[in-house]
């Protein structure tokens, strides 16, 4: 492999709105995230990785894009972007933007044009369709219920959202369109910009003809993903745009790639792979239903194991994965993964290292350092996020009781992981002097910033450890390039693997509140990191205390 200058990075993920309020109007912005660089800057993080601040009308938290060459006043201006990007160097940092390209905003210029004349050049961006009365183009449903399609304003015609009806489909078909996206691109790559993540990618390539499938829901539509496995050649719209993008930059990219097959893992993330690397969504999906969140099965220690191991079997030396327990369109990783009524310090500590020690690029997501958790809603109206919304209504459908789709929503729901950084114990967590626009987390006054930064026992105490080894002139080579093997797979609630390179590491955690024994094949060096005050041993035989994880010189 050849050696890259993003190997040994940590990444860490910042939700701009829900970060740091810097003027008092209760959304996170620009100049507050440069005021707190510093704080990331402690921690060790060096790619931050911003969700959208382009400007938008917000209907999907920034997804939903009207100007890619403008900052959302709400967060800024782009002198206070230049500043960040500005700041960010000087601290040997880089920033990573969202790469929105699927779809923009229906209120972005080029629908705009497509309303007024769209038999013209702009009408090509979007995918249109005369509109027959009582029948739809195709009978996909959206990510968001309902179908993809909706009326073109001012039009006979009907275009095409594969997510919000404010979010129309870009035809990446189209070259004209194409080039307008590497323009875009090359455009903040010569600002500074340090790469991007690159957003839903993989529904930019439509099976054509459009056409319908067998209904998957008594709606009469079908699943989307229907339509993507059916879907061929996204390869020669990636790799032209990393030809003409990335590759000239050296930059970063991370693609939100999912239903990749086996044999495409080198094309997306080999030498000379479309992205610098991808995420690995195994844990994130898992237990997923076709028929809504309510009707999901929860993740176990060995589930999040098995998660874990495949995709790093799957993935093995051929390039880099990107490694999360949570970000902004999950809940949140704590209360996820750790059986309920175990989420603790200890387990936290945990599961930060059996995620960070595994092969590829760490990435925190804002509030994870602290063990941030999900937030207890006791009504759909605290709720926001529009997908959560749909999947209430989904639940109520299916016949579940108020309650029980609320428990089932409040579960899964992005604003578990949207409501604000808890940096004090101050009102409204120390975010914002304002209102915020999502409600804090009530356990703010014991997990925050200002608490653990002075802990060395906190969680981010915890987390700086781990980045402070995986920098480490002496464990470096081994926790970037070292190879991953799985040890003692079957063992129940112990997920175990050894890190092999310049030296041998071996990372071992207890996944249950219950003492556990794991018998070592030779004596260890040294224990490099333990959660715990000690390790009892007996021989080559470790008595593992509830929720232990520690991380051995072999």
């Amino acid at each position: 492999m050849t050696k890259k200058w993003w190997h040994d990075k940590v990444a860490y993920q910042i939700y701009p709105k829900s970060f740091y309020d810097s003027n008092g109007d209760g959304i996170g912005d620009i100049p507050g995230i440069i005021r707190k660089l510093d704080y990331l800057h402690d921690l060790g993080v060096d790619i931050i990785w911003l969700s959208p601040c382009y400007q938008s009308p917000l209907a999907d938290q920034g997804y939903d894009i009207s100007d890619y060459y403008a900052i959302d006043p709400r967060f800024g201006t782009m002198e206070d972007m230049d500043l960040l990007l500005a700041e960010a160097k000087k601290r040997n940092m880089y920033i990573v933007m969202d790469l929105v390209v699927n779809h923009c905003s229906d209120e972005h210029e080029w629908f705009k044009k497509a309303c007024e004349d769209p038999e013209g050049k702009y009408g090509n961006f979007f995918y249109l369709r005369d509109k027959k009365e009582g029948e739809l183009p195709t009978n996909w449903r959206s990510y968001f219920g309902g179908p993809v399609w909706d009326d073109l304003p001012g039009t006979n015609k009907q275009y095409l959202h594969v997510f919000h009806k404010k979010q129309p489909d870009l035809n990446w078909e189209n070259p004209e369109l194409r080039e307008e996206v590497y323009k875009n691109i090359n455009w903040w790559l010569d600002k500074g910009l340090g790469g991007f993540r690159i957003d839903a990618i993989i529904n930019i390539k439509k099976a054509l003809p459009l056409h319908s499938y067998e209904p998957d829901r008594e709606d009469g539509l079908c699943s989307v993903k229907t339509m993507l496995k059916e879907a061929h050649g996204i390869g020669e719209f990636l790799g032209e745009m990393r030809d003409r993008t990335f590759k000239k930059y050296d930059a970063f990219s991370v693609g939100e790639v999912f239903d990749e097959k086996p044999e495409e893992i080198p094309d997306f993330i080999g030498e000379d792979g479309y992205f610098s690397s991808m995420f690995d969504f195994n844990e994130t999906i898992f237990g997923a239903s076709e028929n809504g969140w309510y009707d999901s099965a929860p993740v176990t220690p060995d589930d999040y194991k098995k998660c874990c191991f495949d995709a790093q079997k799957r993935v093995g030396n051929i390039g880099f994965l990107s490694n999360i327990i949570e970000n902004h369109d999950e809940p949140r990783g704590v209360s996820r993964y750790i059986p309920e009524g175990d989420c603790c310090v200890k387990s936290k500590k945990m599961l930060a290292a059996l995620n960070f020690m595994l092969r590829g690029l760490p990435f925190i997501y804002q509030g994870q350092e602290l063990g941030m958790e999900n937030k207890p809603f006791t009504s759909i109206d605290e709720i926001d996020d529009i997908n959560s919304i749909n999947e209430y209504q989904v639940a109520l459908d299916a016949g579940c009781t108020p309650q029980e789709a609320l428990k089932a929503v409040s579960k899964f729901s992005r604003d578990n992981a949207r409501t604000p950084i808890q940096w004090s114990d101050e009102a409204n967590a120390g975010f914002t002097t304002g209102k915020p626009w999502l409600s804090v987390h009530p356990n703010y006054t014991t997990i925050n910033v200002n608490a653990q930064m002075d802990d060395p026992d906190s969680v981010r105490s915890f987390y700086k450890e781990l980045i402070k080894l995986r920098k480490s002139p002496e464990y470096s080579e081994t926790v970037v390039y070292g190879t991953f093997e799985p040890a003692w797979e079957d063992q129940h609630n112990l997920m175990a693997y050894y890190r092999k390179g310049e030296k041998t590491l071996l990372v071992i955690g207890n996944y249950q509140k219950e003492p556990q024994d794991v018998t070592l094949d030779a004596p260890y060096q040294k224990v490099v990191l333990n959660n715990d005050a000690g390790l009892a041993k007996d021989g080559n035989t470790l008595h593992l205390q509830g929720y232990q994880v520690v991380i051995l010189e072999m």
